[in-house]
């Protein structure tokens, strides 16, 4: 599986988690959530 494939899933996973109703105290899961999902869809950049 490839970095770019885990970033997508764990990105996945956060917005998931962002989803539901529940509280995480000074952490934006949607924000860290698409904070990964831009990592993921800009790895071909960052590693070129």
């Amino acid at each position: 599986m490839s970095a770019q494939a885990v970033l997508y899933i764990i990105a996945i996973i956060l917005l998931v988690l962002a989803a539901l109703p529940i509280t995480v105290p000074r952490v934006s899961l949607g924000i860290l959530g698409a904070a990964f999902a831009l990592a993921a869809y800009a790895w071909p950049v960052i590693t070129a």
